[in-house]
């Protein structure tokens, strides 16, 4: 349980912060982070005291980023809950899919849930950070859920697989990578900034204008995810392109 994070998105009342706190301290979870909270490093104030109703001890542990990839560092497996659907299709898992996805990568190493601001969500360049994307099917209608309540839910899915587990009665969902050395969120981050860079060099992406190239490549990695020795390998592919243009093989045609 330790190694499972609920990171928050610029998250703008102190009350959902410390609601938020309460749900997933009701359900064994202790490990929160905020990314730039509207208060600041003071987002502990008296109505997140309040709302977290005994949870206090969340709030003081609490880690603030400046921005989501920090948030995210270390974490094997990143997933992502938006209310809306998005033009780019993304993995998805139902909000027991996310507890049972969580649980079982938890067993290899650091994993987060992101949750986004009350207003407007994560912003697609955020969620281009996860591997999946998870939505609670609330009424279409009236769609809109408290991220507190929202956290509650998937608290609740990840307390129910972990107790499930203990009890030897569940079986881990398929396609739950194992493998101890995946690359990291932070890898993954230097890698993309890295692949970004060598298409921009080599004119195969024009810089400033190659967003959805951005997300559809991170998406394609996100699914492949490769671990450390893969990742090195791919980035010598892009240091050997970038900088060391190969000549010609003799008696090799003319490009």
């Amino acid at each position: 349980m330790a190694r499972i994070r609920f990171v928050l998105v610029e998250t703008s009342l102190s009350g959902n912060i410390g609601a938020t706190a309460r749900a997933m301290k009701n359900m064994g979870l202790s490990r929160m982070a905020l990314v730039r909270p509207k208060l600041g490093a003071r987002f502990a104030d008296a109505d997140a005291v309040a709302r977290a109703s005994g949870a206090d001890d969340l709030l003081a542990a609490a880690t603030v980023h400046d921005d989501l990839a920090e948030a995210l560092a270390g974490c094997r497996l990143v997933v992502g809950s938006s209310a809306r659907a998005r033009a780019l299709e993304w993995p998805e898992l139902d909000a027991a899919g996310c507890g049972a996805r969580l649980v079982a990568e938890a067993a290899h190493g650091d994993v987060a849930l992101v949750l986004g601001r009350e207003s407007t969500g994560l912003s697609n360049d955020e969620l281009a950070l996860c591997h999946y994307l998870v939505r609670i099917p609330t009424n279409p209608d009236f769609s809109s859920l408290n991220i507190a309540a929202a956290a509650q839910v998937f608290a609740y899915e990840v307390r129910r697989h972990l107790l499930a587990e203990a009890e030897a009665t569940a079986v881990s969902p398929a396609g739950v990578d194992d493998r101890p050395d995946l690359a990291t969120a932070e890898e993954m981050d230097g890698f993309h900034a890295h692949l970004m860079r060598t298409l921009t060099a080599i004119g195969y992406a024009d810089e400033g204008q190659c967003s959805t190239l951005s997300r559809r490549l991170r998406r394609l990695f996100h699914r492949a995810r490769p671990d450390r020795t893969e990742l090195n390998i791919l980035r010598g592919v892009l240091a050997k392109t970038a900088g060391r243009p190969g000549k010609p093989r003799a008696g090799a045609p003319d490009a």
